[in-house]
């Protein structure tokens, strides 16, 4: 059996490797996510992007080499053409602030290379209400739309389909 695609956004390397948070839901969702990396990852083939990398890559030196050292190995997914193209019609469609904008590519990488699931903690811009809008619009375009979910979400979803 084909194993699933899954792009790694950037919220998850940064919730597997954080010191434990003193926020219980932050602690919660850290939790999951090192489970995830640790038991089930492997199950799933995981893409991420240069993007992913270059916010990694931001940030504190000590956290940015703990998450950069966790996706080390995750193959890139290219940044095309079409994928730039996508992510402006989408940063468009969307209305989302400049400073999100980098969640349209995130998007727009996983339709190009019809990656089955978009998991991310970041649901602010890419949640429910997105999803709607941006599924009516690939399907008005043909275009193809991966699940964006949770890690907790994710799972959960693997566990039913066993």
């Amino acid at each position: 059996m084909k194993k699933k695609s899954v792009y790694i956004e950037t919220t998850i390397p940064s919730y597997a490797t954080a010191n434990p948070s003193s926020d219980s839901v932050k602690l919660l969702r850290q939790i999951i996510t090192q489970n995830f990396w640790k038991n089930e990852r492997q199950k799933y083939d995981l893409y991420i992007s240069r993007y992913v990398f270059e916010e990694c890559a931001d940030g504190d030196e000590i956290y940015a080499k703990l998450r950069l050292d966790l996706i080390k190995d995750i193959p890139y997914l290219p940044i095309t053409k079409e994928v730039e193209k996508l992510a402006e019609e989408y940063y468009d469609f969307l209305k989302i602030p400049d400073n999100a904008k980098t969640d349209c590519f995130h998007l727009a990488i996983c339709v190009v290379n019809k990656i089955d699931f978009l998991l991310s903690w970041n649901m602010k811009h890419l949640g429910q209400p997105t999803y709607q809008k941006v599924s009516k619009f690939n399907e008005k375009r043909n275009l193809y739309s991966p699940q964006l979910l949770t890690v907790d979400a994710f799972m959960e979803i693997m566990e039913e389909e066993k």
